[in-house]
């Protein structure tokens, strides 16, 4: 048997060619003290379950190295659970459907799912500390940044309560995010210059889309099919209604902010400025150039033919 004949091949239950949910299983084991066919979210019980958990932080010192590794785990963790997830759904998907597997508890629901939306959901506090990095570089720390690092954890925290079947599309779609985000904050701490910066926004915002197409319909069948009957829809859908508000809600408001900061970021960015601008950048510099002359004239005696200082801004 050569060695490419030894290798395992992918298959539909098999994607990557080797089954990752029973290594996950005793990993998690070693670290648990228990299987994870054995986890159950329980409010309260759970660890980082409750706001008390949650509510102590500890900074870390500014360190370069600190940064690298922070970045550059977050990027094996999300990938390693997107590989993880895409194991779990993909079987699910093709062989019942994507109605199935985003409305039905068996199919959205599993265990071996609610594993990893826990797991998902703890890394949405390790994510904490890019605020805690911003602090310690003297970074403002924006409105933007602060609101989707905190509405996250509280996203995750409400499907996790609310049994939320559809949960894994937006949770799989930021997992893809994460993987370039944090990738390229990797890089760029190594010093490594990255031209796609402004595609990781736009990644973000066109994740947001599609989430919203899915949670928007998701939630249209829950309260189609239990209030309003006599309306047309696709069936029964799982999960609860405060969820499904908290959903929309968040994943809105997401939406509108991050078009918002493209928008102010880069879309006037290599633009020539308006006439108004330009005459007031001319203006000023006029004014600068002319009390530079007079200045240095009567201090230095020096002639017209003196080369002036320029405006940065003209």
């Amino acid at each position: 048997m050569t060695f490419l004949e030894s290798l395992p091949i992918p298959s539909l239950d098999r994607p990557f060619g080797v089954h990752l949910w029973p290594l996950f299983s005793k990993a998690f084991e070693l670290v648990a003290g228990y299987p994870a066919d054995e986890f159950k979210f329980v409010a309260g019980e759970t660890p980082m379950s409750t706001l008390r958990d949650t509510s102590i932080f500890v900074a870390p010192f500014k360190l370069k190295t600190l940064f690298l590794i922070h970045n550059f785990v977050l990027t094996a963790v999300s990938a390693i659970l997107l590989a993880l997830f895409i194991e779990e759904l993909l079987p699910t998907v093709v062989r019942k459907g994507i109605f199935y597997a985003i409305c039905d508890h068996d199919g959205g629901w599993t265990q071996p799912l609610v594993v990893l939306y826990y797991m998902t959901y703890l890394t949405k506090y390790l994510e904490l500390l890019d605020t805690v990095f911003l602090f310690l570089k003297k970074k403002p720390l924006t409105f933007l940044h602060c609101y989707h690092h905190g509405a996250t954890a509280v996203l995750c925290y409400t499907q996790l309560i609310g049994h939320t079947s559809v949960s894994w599309v937006p949770i799989t779609l930021n997992l893809t995010v994460h993987v370039v985000m944090y990738w390229y904050y990797f890089q760029s701490a190594r010093g490594v210059r990255i031209s796609w910066k402004e595609w990781v926004t736009r990644l973000q915002i066109i994740q947001f889309v599609i989430d919203l197409g899915f949670v928007y319909f998701a939630s249209y069948t829950y309260f189609t099919s239990t209030y309003f009957t006599w309306m047309p829809h696709s069936g029964q859908c799982a999960g609860e209604e405060f969820a499904a508000f908290a959903g929309m809600i968040i994943l809105s408001s997401y939406l509108v902010l991050f078009i918002s900061f493209y928008l102010a970021t880069y879309s006037k960015e290599g633009k020539p400025p308006t006439a108004r601008k330009a005459l007031r950048r001319m203006s000023q510099a006029r004014a600068l150039d002319s009390h530079s002359f007079d200045a240095k004239a009567m201090t230095t005696g020096a002639g017209t033919d003196d080369v002036l200082p320029r405006s940065r801004k003209a």
